[in-house]
């Protein structure tokens, strides 16, 4: 039996022929963006740690070479303020009018630009941006409310751009009562019913409460994200980062600051390899009631005077269905019992059942029902292999925050060694973490593959295979081997071999799962690719051999050994 040394040898070695000697189709273009997320110059199975602000502005200086940007609040609220400047300048208007403005157009500069410039009277009009009050103000002592009607004096009246008089109180009140119904306080109007003009957050500074102030400046935060197409919020619960994303770079997995990885096209886990619209079927497949219908279809049968569904899972034919029905029947035939006993095979059999399957009168109840059975199967051999990927990969997250937080400066003490050389312990596990998510994700993939397309499932089968294997040993090295290591009482002279075997399992199963998911993101074309090699080499080698009927004969001979040969290579 080969030592695990050996074993890994052999797996590095089997890197350069994995594929027959060519990877061509496998490793792309290193120009290429859509194609980043396993280059070696990126941590590529990495969850991001809120260690501190330093470590976070290095990984933020990297984003752009994966495609997104992680943004704390610091770094919204700046990107917002240099807009508002930009378009302050540019329209020589207010920072209060350029943000209403900015507002209107779901933050895009470019459309602000552009629609101003086309009709100024126009985006003024519709967005309530007035040139000069319409209402004159008179010099009297005291104004009267547009709301209350009461006479109050100068000073305790006040106006928006229009200039309608409302006394504080009323203004008070309907800021208070906008800003409480929601982020429709940002498009908030004067209360005059046949006034349109904007109130901007001048007025909200000047009359709203201190809270309200806050909820206002809370809405204004979240829209310059929500309206912005390229930007979204990180979805995990209670984090307040949000991803600036590059569109068109192929990618969509993107990993926040808190440690959550998501996809940023549909917000649902990240979930590379397979497509948003596979992942969203698999949901609402293991949410559905379908499964409930298939199960109840499959294992169970109605009783034949209330129709209600009943299990059986022992004992023998006779059934009694429950209150108020208490109907006696066979569970073979649905026949009444009454009618049954020694003659018809007594309590374990029927003859009445046996001799009308035999007449076909049951064939397609019984196909419906086998069919069912073999949907739910199907179903549950994936999805449970789904499922337990997903436990395992929970296990890892927290074995690893307890490698990070105890085991480390342990470890480090006992083997007289820096933890700055211990990183291959921690890039092990993340790997792991990584891995655990792509492989459950490879089983919805794997049901979802059509059952006539045989050999790209053989060739799907293996490459998930090697990479499953590969992950098992990583995971036992790491869970196990690393164990005595860590409970011992010091020093010990294997440390070095264990280093460099868990580095070696590393490496490999992330080439592995390199393959894997290029292979899955190719739509396993290379099934596709041999087999159009093998009949072209196949017609050639027709016209080449014979002629007439035995020339075709070798032909059909030969295309048959193409085939097997797909097959081979897929196994």
């Amino acid at each position: 039996m080969e030592s695990d040394d050996d074993m890994i040898d052999d797996l590095v070695s089997m890197e350069d022929d994995f594929y027959s000697g060519d990877f061509s189709d496998y490793y792309d273009d290193p120009n290429d963006n859509d194609n980043n997320y396993y280059s070696d110059d990126d941590d590529d199975y990495c969850l991001l740690e809120d260690d501190n602000d330093d470590d976070q502005d290095a990984v933020v200086s990297r984003r752009p070479q994966l495609g997104y940007t992680v943004l704390k609040e610091a770094d919204i609220k700046q990107r917002q303020e240099d807009d508002v400047s930009k378009v302050s300048t540019v329209l020589s208007i207010s920072r209060v009018d350029a943000t209403i403005l900015l507002c209107h157009y779901n933050w895009s500069i470019s459309k602000v630009h552009d629609e101003w410039f086309a009709d100024e009277e126009g985006v003024r009009q519709s967005v309530g941006l007035l040139e000069r009050p319409v209402v004159r103000v008179s010099n009297a002592r005291e104004l009267t409310c547009g709301i209350c009607f009461e006479s109050l004096p100068h000073n305790n009246i006040s106006s928006a751009a229009c200039g309608h008089p409302f006394c504080r109180a009323c203004w008070q009140g309907y800021i208070c009562t906008t800003i409480n119904d929601g982020p429709g306080c940002l498009s908030l109007r004067c209360p005059d019913p046949s006034c349109n003009a904007a109130v901007g957050q001048d007025m909200i500074d000047k009359l709203a409460t201190c809270e309200e102030k806050e909820k206002y400046s809370r809405y204004l935060l979240r829209s310059y994200i929500e309206y912005n197409r390229k930007t979204k919020w990180c979805p995990a619960p209670g984090c307040e980062y949000a991803v600036d994303f590059a569109v068109g770079s192929g990618n969509f997995d993107v990993s926040c600051f808190c440690s959550h990885s998501f996809c940023w096209n549909c917000t649902e886990e990240a979930h590379r390899p397979v497509n948003c619209n596979t992942v969203a079927k698999w949901i609402l497949k293991n949410s559905a009631e379908s499964e409930n219908m298939n199960w109840i279809l499959a294992n169970s049968k109605p009783c034949p005077k209330c129709k209600r569904p009943i299990e059986k899972n022992q004992g023998c034919m006779h059934m009694t269905c429950t209150p108020p029905c208490k109907f006696e029947f066979c569970w073979l035939c649905l026949g009444v019992w009454a009618e049954h006993g020694e003659v018809t095979g007594g309590f374990y059999a029927c003859n009445r059942f046996e001799a009308a399957k035999q007449e076909g009168e049951f064939d397609e109840t019984e196909r419906r029902r086998e069919m069912a059975k073999n949907s739910l199967e199907k179903y549950t051999h994936y999805y449970e292999r789904w499922a337990s990927n997903q436990l395992s990969r929970q296990k890892a997250l927290s074995d690893l925050n307890q490698m990070q937080t105890v085991h480390l400066e342990k470890l480090s003490d006992l083997q007289c060694t820096p933890e700055s050389q211990l990183k291959f312990i921690t890039e092990a596990w993340l790997q792991i973490v990584e891995c655990r998510r792509v492989l459950k994700w490879t089983y919805a993939y794997g049901y979802y593959l059509p059952e006539p397309e045989h050999a790209k499932r053989q060739f799907f089968e293996y490459l998930q295979g090697e990479a499953e294997s590969g992950l098992e040993r990583l995971h036992q090295c790491a869970e196990k081997e690393l164990n005595k290591f860590v409970t011992g009482d010091g020093p010990s002279k294997e440390f070095d071999d264990f280093r460099a075997k868990l580095a070696g399992l590393t490496s490999v199963t992330k080439n592995y799962f390199e393959n894997l998911v290029r292979a899955l993101e190719n739509g396993l074309a290379d099934v596709d690719c041999q087999a159009t090699g093998s009949k072209t080499r196949s017609s050639k080698n027709t016209g080449g051999t014979g002629k007439g009927r035995g020339g075709r004969g070798k032909g059909s001979s030969k295309t048959g050994g193409s085939s097997k040969n797909v097959d081979d290579t897929s196994n």
